[in-house]
């Protein structure tokens, strides 16, 4: 070693030192941060007035729309509610007896982890036993996006169980691979602060909403800004966020495509026209994987419920005729 290196080497770690205690200083200034933002900021409280309904360990919130006909449940995707369905409901509440609830973790239903696809299924089963929508009135199930995951399984839960299963803008498919190493390194108190001042910009609410929806969609108010952030800003989201996160959004096992596709419940799969997550040749595989016939298309991108509520309301008609049921 020469004369001039060794100086070298101890300036680099003197270097290296300071640089090490300034990390640690910064990583200890944001973690303070973050835990009294979390603190200062907290859940928001639920809405008064909601309707909620216990049943097999399960507090469910829900909607309804129409007083007579035939059933038919409406299931939302991530980051969705029961008001997600509202125009929706309305058009098709006309004739038939619509219901919409919010799945656990997100909204205002009580959160009652594992936030899997099966755990989701269980509560939309016993949502729809405590409702009497069971043997002859049993409903059409309708899940949106990653909510097609959970009326999937539900419809293997036992016979007379479900009229019919119609997939409406999902595949029930998981956005593949092992768990996210995001979803293992964001973790609290960043995560929940990350989630935190997401929601509470109405800008990015709006963009997503925009992208989404499409320009076929009514444009947010700041009420409706409201709507989409409220619910995810209740008691639990973040551990399901977490869940999602982690291990992807609610999604079928192969075997359980399999048990669905041989199974005679009747399938339908109906997506937007638009959709960038579902294109016409995924909509295609999906309904020849669930055994469904070929697909039908209606206006708009991925929430055709709100881009084209009549339109998916006389599908999800024209599938409950091809059942039997009025």
């Amino acid at each position: 070693m020469t004369g001039s290196e060794a100086p070298r080497r101890r300036r680099l770690r003197r270097l290296a030192r300071r640089a090490s205690v300034i990390v640690a200083a910064v990583v200890a200034a944001l973690t303070v941060a973050s835990f009294s933002y979390n603190l200062a900021t907290g859940p928001a409280p639920r809405p008064p007035g909601l309707r909620m309904l216990s049943a097999g360990g399960f507090d469910t919130r829900y909607r309804t729309w129409g007083t007579s006909g035939s059933p038919v449940v409406l299931v939302p995707g991530a980051f969705e509610t029961a008001d997600t369905f509202d125009a929706l409901g309305t058009a098709l509440g006309t004739d038939h007896r619509v219901f919409a609830i919010d799945l656990t973790g997100t909204g205002y239903s009580t959160p009652s982890p594992p936030f899997t696809a099966s755990h989701l299924a269980d509560q939309l089963v016993a949502f729809m036993a405590a409702e009497g929508l069971t043997g002859a009135d049993a409903p059409v199930i309708v899940g949106h996006s990653s909510g097609a995951a959970v009326v999937g399984i539900a419809a293997l839960r036992g016979r007379n169980v479900v009229a019919g299963v119609m997939f409406l803008d999902g595949d029930a498919i998981g956005l593949g691979g092992a768990p996210s190493l995001l979803g293992w390194l964001l973790v609290d108190p960043y995560r929940t602060t990350i989630l935190r001042l997401g929601l509470s910009s109405s800008w990015l609410i709006r963009t997503i909403y925009n992208t989404q929806c499409g320009p076929g969609c009514p444009p947010l108010t700041p009420a409706g800004v409201e709507t989409w952030r409220q619910p995810l800003q209740q008691p639990g989201y973040e551990s399901a966020a977490a869940y999602t996160i982690r291990h992807g959004i609610p999604s079928m096992t192969t075997a359980e495509f399999s048990q669905l596709r041989a199974n005679a419940v009747p399938k339908r799969v109906v997506s937007g026209i638009h959709d960038s997550q579902i294109s016409a040749a995924d909509a295609a595989e999906t309904a020849s994987r669930i055994g469904a016939p070929p697909p039908a298309a209606v206006p708009g991108r991925h929430l055709t419920m709100i881009s084209s509520p009549q339109q998916v309301a006389a599908a999800i008609r024209a599938f409950i005729r091809s059942t039997g049921h009025p």
